[in-house]
């Protein structure tokens, strides 16, 4: 997982990475209006390759366009927090169900030493000041963590569906938006049960794992930015999901033919 912008690459490939860090630090919080012109400024760079860059997020859903609103950072309903995490559990239950029957003795130790790292992360002490940036570090060894597991299945269509559909992205981006900091223990226990020979137990404390602190989340969100959640729609009832973007640029595709 790339946390930090590509040292190689197209000015967009920058920008995109530039601007996703900031939402998942927080510093671009829910709705925050993203304003291209400011951004070329900021990063110095002209207009196109920050327009492709948040084209890049739209489509990917962390950014949003509303009429009589502008460009922003998504504002996420419950039902978006929720079908994501549906789709999550769907599939890292089978991750972890794989893993448990094919993972190698070094995998093994590999994830079991990954977690530890990252409850040695969640522990350690941090001043206020720091906090942000601690906390995307975290974040960054929790999607790698999340992601190396899948990789030791060896199946690609799952790997691929995970990557694609930026779950690991989205439950970041939920965790920020409400203040939510993982609790510890949580990772060990996971890579414990994994590790282990039961692949029904690893798929079951995957769910889980999951599953805690989605409740927490959502109250968090609705809580932290009620006023933003509460706008009245702009002529679309049903939120908004990465799914629904890509069958309406498919049916654009297929008008302009």
């Amino acid at each position: 997982m790339q946390a930090e912008p590509v040292r190689r690459g197209t000015l967009a490939e920058k920008a995109y990475f530039l601007i996703r860090a900031k939402i998942l630090k927080g510093e671009f919080p829910v709705g925050f209006p993203l304003s291209r012109r400011k951004l070329a400024v900021d990063f110095d760079m002209s207009f196109l390759p920050i327009s492709e860059a948040i084209q890049r997020l739209e489509n990917e859903g962390l950014v949003e366009s509303r009429p009589r609103v502008g460009t922003r950072v998504r504002v996420p309903s419950a039902q978006d927090l929720r079908d994501t995490y549906i789709i999550r559990e769907a599939l890292e239950t089978q991750s972890a169900r794989l893993f448990c029957e094919k993972a190698s003795s070094s995998e093994r130790r590999e994830i079991l030493s990954m977690a530890d790292r990252l409850e040695e992360m969640i522990a350690a002490p941090a001043e206020e000041e720091e906090d942000k940036e601690r906390q995307f570090s975290i974040q960054a060894l929790h999607v790698d963590f999340h992601m190396r597991i899948a990789e030791c299945t060896g199946c690609a269509p799952l790997i691929d569906l995970l990557e694609k559909n930026h779950l690991l992205i989205f439950n970041w981006f939920y965790d920020v938006s409400a203040g939510y900091k993982m609790s510890p223990g949580r990772h060990r226990t996971l890579a414990e049960v994994i590790t282990g020979g039961e692949p029904d137990a690893a798929a079951l404390e995957m769910g889980r794992h999951v599953r805690s602190g989605m409740d927490d989340i959502e109250q968090g969100i609705a809580g932290r930015f009620r006023s933003i959640l509460s706008e009245p729609g702009e002529g679309e009832a049903e939120p908004v999901s990465l799914w629904r973007v890509r069958r309406r640029e498919r049916k654009r595709g297929s008008r302009s033919r």
